[in-house]
């Protein structure tokens, strides 16, 4: 019972430090006039880590993450290498029982094929491989251990879902993990700040999500020599998307989740995409009104 009551009041303390921001109402305007179209269920969470100001749009509603889940994989797994249960250069053995249909290359490795653990640590982030995530998964410890660690650092309802007992009327209604737009901010903030494990298991988890390869949503709306750190996470029916932004006045932080969406289409023109897009652009134009850019015409 005193564990449960630690772990209550720590997940209280971190939501409302990082809810004790002030509201920019100006940008929340915003952001509501670009959710409210949305045929779907849609929220945003944005925070300024330079002024400390918020705004939030259904930002503690549960939303599927999809491959968004695999920042807390990602963090399960440099875990285990911080308690000296692997080394970041292990090599592996791919075995081709670990495939998994989806995004991601190492489904197309020869079984017995050598690789080491960077490799499938990144794969699983720059290139949101579904193979080396259920791979990473398992030696973190899978979703048991990885929830233990998420519990203990105050997220309430950030959890990975799948191959974890007991969490499987989750799954049915989200998927493979679930989160909320604030929570998953607050996570990739934490990162962005040295706070997650120890400074250098931060930064080098912050510089693999610098290299995404799915950079036709929100980050198309960056300049591409801004640099950024993110995650994506896309199903039929939910397409989700964290970003952090290295801006020249000020990092800032934004999740935008969907589910329920009408529009189900694997075209460049998904509504969820473009909200994304839209939700992007205007951040970017909020913070950085006076620098001169544009997607160029036909980027497209």
């Amino acid at each position: 019972m005193l564990r449960i009551s630690l772990f209550f009041c720590l997940s209280c303390l971190a939501h409302s430090a990082f809810s004790q921001y002030h509201t920019d109402k100006t940008l929340q305007l915003r952001l509501k006039a670009l959710t409210d179209s949305f045929h779907g269920v849609a929220g945003v969470y944005v925070y300024n880590l330079r002024t400390g100001r918020e705004a939030a749009v259904n930002a503690d509603t549960v939303f599927p993450t999809a491959s968004i889940v695999k920042i807390p994989i990602l963090i399960g797994i440099f875990d285990k290498i911080g308690q000296g249960a692997f080394t970041y250069h292990q090599s592996l053995i791919y075995r081709d029982s670990l495939a998994k249909k989806g995004s991601g290359l190492l489904q197309f490795y020869k079984d017995s094929s050598e690789t080491d653990l960077k490799t499938v640590i990144t794969l699983m982030i720059t290139h949101s491989d579904n193979s080396a995530a259920v791979w990473c998964e398992k030696l973190a410890g899978g979703g048991p251990a990885i929830n233990t660690w998420l519990e203990a650092h105050g997220f309430r309802d950030t959890r990975v879902n799948a191959r974890t007992p007991g969490r499987e009327q989750n799954k049915q209604a989200y998927g493979w993990g679930q989160t909320t737009p604030r929570e998953m901010a607050r996570l990739v903030t934490m990162i962005r700040k040295d706070e997650v494990l120890t400074p250098a298991a931060s930064q080098a988890m912050y510089r693999i999500m610098t290299h995404v390869f799915w950079d036709e949503y929100a980050l198309s709306q960056l300049p591409p020599y801004v640099q950024s750190a993110s995650k994506q996470g896309m199903v039929d029916d939910s397409r989700s998307e964290v970003v952090l932004v290295n801006a020249p006045h000020g990092d800032y932080v934004f999740y935008v989740a969907t589910k329920n969406n009408t529009d189900k289409r694997w075209v460049p023109e998904n509504e969820a995409w473009q909200l994304a897009r839209n939700v992007s652009a205007l951040l970017w134009e909020y913070y950085e009104p006076h620098y001169k850019w544009k997607p160029s015409a036909g980027i497209r």
